[in-house]
């Protein structure tokens, strides 16, 4: 039985503008991204600028030293794009350093089975190549209007400031301070004394703020060096000798040989409208499988009932059998065949482009690493991998990691919008849910927002939000066994998502309801 309340109603409140708007899991990277619009700047701006400042004032969730995808929508060319910068191992990197562990699963995001010291979770071991850096450099350089250096420089005076450590951070922090005490940098930065959580207190207002002085220092190098700097310069070096004094394999050649890429979007029809998503090893083919099961198994109602949840359930269940049977970097062309805490923002311009940008360490606090030299905390990339020989996705050298990560835009009868989230495994069901809300039964994007969700990510269980009515949870307890659990602030439940939306010349942004944090920004507010 749950011991929160029942009568306590949240709620997030959409507002139109004919200005851009930026939807952000953290309202003041949304407000510095809302600024870049302000400026006259791109959404591809806006989303570089959001991308670096995200990582200083939510820095478990993503960062310089993670990888993600991105759908870029170009109104003048009615054409998408997808940006791939997902993470790859290092090429150094021997499989037979992850002996399997007779622990049987493994205790974090995947079904793999478990490795001895959990060496593919947490630590130096669990390292995988950068791509988010990279990901927004050929982003900017194909579509961004402004100065490199002035969509970087906002997060470095975020990372001088240091992030401020309110209840919600504290909260965050403390969920992991076991793990964060195992590395000195890591400690150093979140904890106190090295042992205990960082704390805003009970009552008090807090005050306190991270030490991010360093990260402060690489952001200005990268910020006036460029891109190229993290990955074939001052910091490349300082951030490998880092990683392998820890015990990991990135090399600087590693560093210097990462390359993002760029490719016209996927594409599918449903009900009507189209959806484009992101290529390569993320969650896109699989969205796309799910929409033309839900397409061909039932017919939309007025509202979403039983009929519809159920479906969507089932659709999951064969995407993610099928994801986790025979996806992976096979090192063969993406076709048929083709698992994080993490962070998504959306951006619409005032013209009508939009980005979906989502970006990960994978787990919260990555690989639980910070490179002291650059200030960095390193991602777990490595734990993307099946640790068991044999299969597609299995752990090797060089290889592509296979990303849980779904951004998408979407558009039907003069509608066009740009979601995704994050929550590792449950972004797919978000994704869908959202979807389908919005597609299927026209929705505005507060309603579809706020429409209770349903997640089924794979294990043969379905989690259900337990204000849906009786007879759909009926409806899905036909398809799998259901847990009906609340939407709280914390942990979640489901997905965390953020999506804009535009009609008529109107733009619009939300975020999940319960996410204390997060908050759509128009460009006047980030003036």
């Amino acid at each position: 039985m749950s011991n929160l309340s029942r009568t306590q109603s949240v709620r997030k409140h959409v507002l139109e503008t004919r200005g851009g708007v930026v939807a952000s899991q953290h309202r003041v990277a949304a407000e510095i991204g809302a600024a870049v619009l302000a400026a006259g700047g791109d959404a591809v701006d806006a989303a570089v600028a959001v991308s670096f400042a995200v990582g200083v004032v939510e820095p478990w969730m993503s960062g310089p030293a993670g990888g993600g995808a991105m759908v870029v929508w170009r109104e003048g060319e009615q054409q998408a794009h997808s940006v791939n910068f997902g993470m790859r191992s290092p090429a150094g990197l021997d499989p037979a350093d992850y002996p399997l562990s007779s622990d049987g699963k493994a205790g974090d995001l995947f079904p793999w089975p478990a490795v001895e010291g959990d060496r593919n979770v947490q630590g130096a071991t669990a390292i995988a190549v950068p791509g988010t850096v990279a990901g927004m450099e050929l982003a900017h350089a194909t579509w961004g209007r402004m100065a490199w250096k002035d969509l970087v420089l906002p997060a470095a005076e975020l990372a001088a400031k240091g992030m401020l450590v309110d209840w919600y951070a504290s909260l965050i922090i403390a969920s992991v301070a076991r793990d964060l005490a195992k590395d000195p940098d890591a400690a150093a930065m979140f904890l106190d004394d090295g042992v205990w959580p960082k704390s805003a207190g009970w009552t008090a207002i807090s005050d306190i703020r991270l030490d991010q002085g360093r990260l402060a220092d690489t952001l200005r190098r990268i910020a006036e060096g460029g891109a190229r700097d993290f990955y074939e310069g001052d910091i490349a070096v300082a951030m490998a000798a880092d990683v392998q004094a820890k015990g990991g394999s990135l090399s600087q050649a590693d560093l210097a040989a990462y390359r993002p890429v760029l490719a016209p979007a996927l594409k599918t029809s449903y009900r009507g409208g189209t959806i484009h998503t992101a290529r390569g090893l993320t969650a896109g083919a699989n969205l796309v499988e799910c929409l033309a099961m839900m397409e061909a198994a039932f017919t939309p109602a007025s509202a979403p009932d039983g009929t519809s949840y159920a479906e969507m359930a089932r659709a999951l269940s064969v995407a993610y059998a099928r994801r986790l049977r025979e996806m992976g970097d096979t090192g063969e062309a993406e076709g048929s065949g083709t698992p994080s805490c993490t962070t998504h923002f959306s951006v619409v311009d005032r013209h009508g482009n939009m980005c979906a940008v989502t970006q990960t360490l994978l787990s919260v606090f990555g690989s639980r690493v910070v490179s002291p030299s650059t200030g960095l905390l390193m991602n777990n990339g490595i734990m993307w991998f099946d640790p068991e020989p044999g299969k597609p996705n299995s752990l090797a050298p060089n290889k592509a990691c296979l990303m849980n990560v779904c951004p998408a835009v979407g558009s039907k009868d003069g509608r066009r919008f740009a979601i995704g989230a994050s929550g590792g495994r449950k972004i797919l069901p978000a994704v869908l849910n959202l979807t389908s809300f919005l597609l299927d039964f026209d929705m505005s994007l507060e309603a579809a927002f706020h429409q209770p969700r349903i997640d089924n990510s794979g294990g043969g269980a379905i989690l259900a939000d337990e204000t849906l009515p009786q007879p759909v949870l009926a409806a899905l307890a036909a398809v799998h066994p259901v847990t009906a659990p609340r939407r709280t602030v914390f942990p979640y439940a489901f997905a965390c998502p953020a999506g804009v939306l535009r009609q008529d010349g109107m733009n619009m942004g939300c975020t999940e309801i319960m996410s204390p944090w997060g908050d759509a920004v128009p460009e006047t507010e980030g003036a």
